[in-house]
C-alpha cells in the first residue's frame, strides 16, 4: 500500500476532533494553512468533500462522517503503537471517557484521587450519562457500558459483573401486599428501565424473563431509585445503586429466593490490540476497583415483609 494513502489523515482526524483547522494545527504543531491544504489534497485524492466550510460554519459532510468513523480507529491504533514503544509504564495524554451514572458514583472519587495522582501526565475528559454513547461518532476513547452488548466491530473487555436486585418501598408493600412467588409480580406496579424506546423485562438468574407493565419508566438508575423509594412500584435495579437503602430498610428485597441475573460491565474501545498505555491503565484501574468493592452483593438483604410494619412507621 502506498504511503501516499495516509497523507492528510492526521490533519483530517485531528480537525474533526478539535472542531477547526486552527485547533488541529496547534495539536499537530503546524499552521492552519498547512492543515487546510493537507485536508484539501486528501479530498482531491478521495474525490469527495469531507467538510462544508464557510466563514461561519465548519461541519462534516455525510461522506466525511462515514470516512472519519472508519479511519479514526486506525489513527488511534497507530498512535497507541508508538506510545507502547516509547514508554511501556507511563500513562500520558488525554483520555475521553463515557461512564454510566451509577458507576460514576463509585469510580470518580478513586479515579480523581488515586489514578490521576499516580499518573500526573494523564488528562481525563469524562462524560456521565446513561445514554449509550456512540464511541466513534461521539469521539470517546473508552465507553464503560453496563449490560449485554449488541454485535459490534468495536473491541470490548469484560471488567466486572453487577448484580440486579428486585426492591420496593415498605409503604408500597404494606399497601399492595408482598409477592410470594414470581407469578404474583404480574399483579403489581413496576418501575422499569427503558432505553432507546425499549422497556427491559425482569430477568432471573435461571434465565427466565418476565415482561411487566410500568407505572414509572426511566433511563437512569437514580430516577428509578427515587421512584421506588416513593412507593411507585417494584424496581429491578442495580444492587450497587440501592445497597445502602436496603441496608437501612428504606427498600426491601422482593422474592429474595428468586435471584435476578447479574449483568456484565464492558470497557468498549476502538484501538484493537495496540491499546495506548493510558487506555490500558484506565481499564485495569476500573476492573480493580470493581473487584475490590465486590459489587456482587455482600450484604444480608432485608427481606420484604420482615419487620415491615415497624419499618414503615420508622420511615413515614
Amino acid at each position: 500500500m502506498s504511503a501516499e494513502k495516509f497523507n492528510g489523515l492526521p490533519a483530517f482526524v485531528r480537525s474533526v476532533e478539535t472542531g477547526s483547522f486552527t485547533m488541529a494545527a496547534q495539536s499537530l504543531c503546524t499552521t492552519p494553512s498547512a492543515v487546510s491544504k493537507s485536508v484539501a489534497r486528501l479530498e482531491k485524492r478521495l474525490g469527495v468533500r469531507l467538510f462544508q466550510r464557510s466563514t461561519r460554519a465548519f461541519v462534516l459532510t455525510m461522506e466525511g462522517q462515514a470516512y472519519y468513523e472508519r479511519v479514526a480507529p486506525l489513527m488511534r491504533g497507530l498512535e497507541g503503537a508508538d506510545e507502547v514503544l516509547r514508554s511501556p509504564a507511563a500513562a500520558t495524554g488525554r483520555l475521553r471517557v463515557s461512564l454510566p451514572a451509577e458507576l460514576s458514583c463509585l469510580l470518580l472519587d478513586p479515579v480523581t484521587r488515586k489514578l490521576m495522582a499516580s499518573h500526573p501526565e494523564l488528562a481525563l475528559d469524562v462524560s456521565v450519562s446513561d445514554r449509550h454513547a456512540d464511541l466513534i461518532r461521539d469521539r470517546f476513547d473508552i465507553v464503560i457500558r453496563v449490560g449485554w452488548l449488541e454485535d459490534s466491530s468495536l473491541h470490548a473487555l469484560r471488567v466486572a459483573s453487577l448484580q440486579l436486585a428486585l426492591v420496593a418501598a415498605p409503604a408500597y408493600l404494606r399497601e399492595r401486599g408482598t409477592p410470594r412467588v414470581v407469578a404474583d409480580l404480574g399483579e403489581h406496579q413496576h418501575v422499569r428501565y427503558r432505553l432507546n424506546g425499549r422497556a427491559y423485562p425482569l430477568v432471573f438468574g435461571d434465565g427466565m424473563s418476565m415482561a411487566i407493565e410500568g407505572r414509572f419508566d426511566a433511563d437512569n438508575g437514580d430516577a428509578m431509585r427515587v421512584a421506588a423509594l416513593n412507593g411507585l412500584g417494584i424496581a429491578q435495579i442495580l444492587e450497587i445503586a440501592v445497597g445502602e437503602d436496603i441496608a437501612a430498610g428504606r427498600l426491601h428485597v422482593v422474592l429474595p429466593d428468586s435471584a435476578l441475573a447479574s449483568v456484565p460491565v464492558h470497557a468498549v474501545h476502538a484501538f484493537g490490540r495496540n491499546m495506548p498505555m493510558r487506555v490500558r491503565v484506565f481499564i485495569d484501574f476500573v476492573a480493580a476497583q470493581l473487584a475490590a468493592w465486590n459489587v456482587v452483593s455482600s450484604f444480608e438483604p432485608l427481606r420484604a415483609g420482615a419487620g415491615l410494619e415497624e419499618e414503615c412507621e420508622r420511615t413515614t
